[in-house]
């Protein structure tokens, strides 16, 4: 079993002190620090993701991880932060920001949006492999984004959408698509995908919210089953 994250940030603060005691001291390379530390490339950077929001690091594509805060005339890359980000990540995002999305789609929707949305949840419907899926689903939210005719929102649901295609999110997507039955996921899915637009129908914004919530609930709780 893989180091938790909690306890190779931990460590990874120690050895910070000795490795690069000084403020803009250049840190070892991530080959020789998940050598040290014993982690994956993936706990790694999601400890460096955590140090860099703090402040005790930076990096710089090309040249390496230093440590202290950014030099103020170089702005942090989002893309970065994506690198650092595991599914558990992303998937605590999605449930901080989709509710409220799906809340707002509800005030805007008109009967159009309504058709389209429809239409998406019966794409999913008719998937009938990972990809697929993967595509209908990915379709789906991104129009509840753009019901809510805010580009902002938009922009985030995009943003997140390609941090899902990352390989770490691919892997456990796929484990999880493997792990139960095709027409057991797409109806689930696509049957929690109903109840949100029923809601953005409605006009209900807090019976979006709670729909949209309780859909990515499912999503994280099968991500969070391991095989025996």
């Amino acid at each position: 079993m893989g180091r938790s994250t909690k306890s190779v940030l931990a460590d990874l603060r120690n050895a910070i002190e000795t490795l690069a005691p000084v403020t803009g001291d250049r840190m070892p390379s991530e080959r020789e620090l998940r050598a040290l530390l014993g982690c994956s490339r993936e706990t790694l950077r999601g400890c460096y993701a955590t140090l860099e929001l703090e402040g005790e690091i930076w990096r710089h594509v090309g040249q390496g991880t230093f440590r202290g805060s950014r030099p103020v005339h170089m702005p942090i890359r989002d893309t970065l932060l994506v690198e650092g980000a595991t599914p558990p990540d992303l998937m605590r995002a999605r449930l901080l920001l989709e509710p409220q999305v799906a809340a707002e789609a509800a005030l805007q929707a008109d009967a159009s949006d309504i058709t389209h949305l429809r239409k998406k949840v019966a794409e999913g419907r008719a998937a009938r492999d990972r990809a697929a899926c993967e595509q209908a689903d990915d379709a789906f939210h991104r129009a509840v984004a753009e019901t809510s005719r805010n580009p902002v929102l938009v922009g985030f649901l995009t943003y997140l959408s390609g941090a899902r295609r990352r390989i770490a999110w691919q892997r456990e997507w796929d484990r999880t698509y493997r792990s139960i039955a095709p027409n057991e996921f797409q109806t689930i899915h696509s049957d929690q995908h109903d109840a949100i637009v029923d809601a953005i129908d409605a006009g209900d914004r807090v019976g979006a919210a709670n729909a949209m919530k309780a859909h990515l609930k499912t999503i994280e709780a099968a991500m969070a089953i391991r095989p025996e």
